[in-house]
C-alpha cells in the first residue's frame, strides 16, 4: 500500500476515467490518412488537473485496460484504495481494498469518460499540426463537442506511433491531463485481473467519491 493511504483523493475515479478510456484505442487520423492500428502497451505517470488541484498516478496500459496506482489513496464506501483497475470490456471500474481483501465494483460511466479517442458528443475535429509531448512525436487536434446542450472545445495531442492521447486540455473549463515518462513495454495481464483471494462487492451507491 502506498504511503499516505489515510489521505484522500478528490475526484478519484472521475479523473481516471476521463483518462483512461479516452486514449487507448486505435485512431484513424482525420487528416493525412494515417491509420494507427496497434494496441498500446506502456507505463508512465498520469498528471490530472482540475479546478486548481493536481493529482498524480502511476499508470499501466494494455490495450483498453488500465491500472492506476495513485500517489494518495482514494476514499471509498468500503475504505481506502490506492489501486484502481479500469475494464471497459466489462463496463466496470474496480477498487482494490487490501485490508478487506475486497474488490469494490463500480460502473464505468461513459458520460464521464470517453471509451475511445473520439470524444463523446464530438462534432468537429481539425488537425492543427505536429507537436511534442513527453518527448514523443504527436499531432495536435482542435476538437469540439456538444452534449446535453453544452458545447466544449478541447486541444488533444495524439501520439503518432501508438495512437494514444498524450494530453487533453479543455478550452472552456479548468480541466486537463497529460502523461510523463512514458515507457513502451509489455504489461503483465495479471495487472488488470481480479487479485486472487479477493471478493467482488458491488458498490451500494454506484457513484464516485469526491470528499
Amino acid at each position: 500500500m502506498h504511503r499516505g493511504t489515510r489521505q484522500r483523493i478528490d475526484y478519484p475515479v472521475f479523473f481516471v476515467l476521463i483518462v483512461v478510456a479516452s486514449f487507448v484505442f486505435p485512431l484513424v487520423l482525420a487528416e493525412g490518412g494515417d491509420i494507427l492500428h496497434t494496441e498500446p502497451e506502456f507505463s508512465g505517470r498520469l498528471v490530472l488537473e482540475m479546478n486548481g488541484k493536481q493529482r498524480q498516478a502511476q499508470v499501466y496500459v494494455k490495450g483498453d485496460r488500465l491500472r492506476l496506482e495513485y500517489k494518495y489513496a482514494a476514499r471509498t464506501e468500503r475504505g481506502f484504495a490506492a489501486i484502481e483497475i479500469i475494464r471497459p470490456d466489462r463496463a466496470e471500474v474496480w477498487y482494490v481494498l487490501p485490508q478487506q481483501r475486497e474488490l469494490l465494483v463500480m460502473p464505468l460511466k461513459d458520460d464521464i469518460i470517453p471509451t475511445g479517442l473520439t470524444l463523446i458528443g464530438e462534432t468537429t475535429r481539425t488537425l492543427i499540426g505536429p507537436a511534442v509531448v513527453a518527448d514523443r512525436s504527436a499531432r495536435l487536434f482542435d476538437v469540439q463537442t456538444e452534449r446535453n446542450g453544452r458545447r466544449e472545445r478541447y486541444h488533444e495531442w495524439v501520439d503518432e506511433e501508438m495512437g494514444v492521447v498524450l494530453k487533453l486540455v479543455s478550452q472552456d473549463r479548468d480541466w486537463s491531463f497529460h502523461y510523463e515518462r512514458i515507457r513502451k513495454s509489455s504489461q503483465p495481464a495479471m495487472y488488470f485481473e481480479e487479485p486472487l483471494g479477493y471478493k467482488k462487492r458491488v458498490s451500494s451507491t454506484r457513484q464516485r467519491y469526491e470528499d
